[in-house]
């Protein structure tokens, strides 16, 4: 037996505003939507990956999820930009990645982040 995929689930009365976040501003494709639930994701195949944390490092709170992006700095204009609130960084971390925390529209946050090499 091998695990095939790892799906997140964030729970939301009202699904509308996960497009403007997940879908319009950090570019994924809406992949399935049964109305009571969409998912959100990318045509290319993607590492599959679970972290169990006691903290979110340097202190911070952990987050519900980590999103790895090209370009870090587009990502927090556009976040800042929409008006979801930052509340962490942009920080250049230890090891090894540059990142923000944001709170998504239902209230988790997400760590936002770029490799450094």
């Amino acid at each position: 037996m091998k695990v095939l995929r790892i799906v997140a689930n964030i729970r939301a009365a009202d699904i509308t505003p996960a497009k403007r976040f997940y879908q319009d501003i950090l570019g994924l494709d809406v992949i399935m939507d049964h109305g009571w639930i969409t998912t959100f994701g990318a045509a290319r195949s993607l590492n599959v990956q679970l972290s169990i944390a006691s903290e979110g490092g340097s202190g911070t709170e952990v987050p519900a999820l980590s999103i790895e992006v090209d370009d870090l700095d587009a990502a927090f204009e556009a976040m800042s930009a929409s008006g979801f609130p930052i509340e962490y960084g942009p920080a250049d971390e230890p090891w090894g990645v540059r990142r923000f925390y944001v709170r998504d529209p239902f209230g988790e946050l997400v760590n936002i982040l770029v490799h450094k090499n």
